[in-house]
């Protein structure tokens, strides 16, 4: 999978909302998701920042980083559409009232990450603990039922089916939601007493998304290749790994965040020196983990 250059920063992909590259090798029942991934700013946004400052929504090259997971049978999934747009990882009630011009036609059900503004619709950019707002008025009904329409939903459909055919297939799934992290987190949490942040922060909701061996293959790997790992903390895991987490139903769901100075620069957003150390070492957590989910199926 090619990074993008600059000039696909600003590209948008109204046909193109949802990528999902499918196993190229025997296929096993993993679906892997990059739903912050993306860079192709649509262009109805509307927002009043500067692209360096709204860029640093962006989990940029987490997508490029795992392409390699359908060569071990898995299917990938990626936005093509920035998180700041509409943020496929909230549920689609989660909107402040305040931030639309209009009457929204439903009930609403708006969280803690609505009330930071960083809700379904982003309303404000953290930079060393400063938050700009991101637009300059309200977004009317009209415009936020479109981006649910033709973001949000196909994003959600996408990643549905992908993780009913693999149980559908093999009775069981595993799914890792792919991300990255700010290096300076605990600052925009407001926290102060935090310990120093790991370069992989897994979350599986304290406990009760996928299976603990699952969780502690993936952080005992990858505290092999030299990394710090914590396990919730910061992050646990929002909707997605959320609504799809029932281990007991044999559907196991984790979140990965990767600490972003570990292989880009949080300023340019360009790939650094780790990059591809980086990545050579997720292709061997990928032959890992889809190792133990054949063993899992054979059993």
């Amino acid at each position: 999978m090619p990074l993008m250059n600059h000039a696909d920063f600003l590209r948008p992909r109204p046909d193109e909302p949802v990528l999902v590259h499918a196993a190229s090798g025997p296929v096993l029942p993993i679906v892997c998701d990059s739903p912050h991934s993306g860079t192709a700013y649509p262009a109805d946004f509307g927002h009043c920042l500067p692209m360096e400052l709204l860029r640093r929504g962006e989990d940029t090259h987490v997508a490029a980083l795992w392409d390699q997971w359908p060569a071990h049978g898995a299917t990938l999934i990626e936005a093509t559409f920035p998180r700041t747009y509409i943020d496929p990882n909230r549920a689609e009630t989660d909107l402040d009232p305040e931030q639309i011009d209009g009457a929204w036609p439903g009930p609403l059900s708006p969280g803690i990450k609505t009330r930071q503004g960083l809700g379904l619709i982003w309303q404000r950019i953290s930079r060393n603990g400063v938050a700009t707002p991101l637009y300059e008025r309200r977004r009317s009904v009209a415009q936020i039922e479109h981006r649910i329409a033709g973001y949000w939903r196909p994003y959600h459909a996408a990643l549905a089916q992908a993780i009913d055919a693999s149980v559908q297939r093999f009775g069981r799934v595993w799914h890792l939601n792919l991300h990255s992290m700010p290096n300076d987190v605990y600052q925009r949490l407001g926290r102060t007493d935090a310990p120093p942040l790991a370069d992989f922060v897994l979350g599986d909701r304290d406990g009760t998304s996928c299976a603990p061996e699952f969780i502690r293959l993936i952080g005992d790997t990858l505290a092999g290749f030299g990394y710090s790992v914590a396990y919730n903390e910061p992050y646990k895991g929002v909707e997605l790994i959320g609504r799809i987490g029932r281990p007991q139903q044999g559907r196991h769901s984790l979140q990965i965040e990767i600490r972003r100075p570990v292989y880009m620069d949080e300023d340019t957003r360009e790939p650094n020196a780790g990059f591809e150390p980086l990545r050579a070492h997720l292709r061997e957590l990928m032959a890992v983990v889809a190792a133990h989910v054949r063993q899992s199926i054979a059993n």
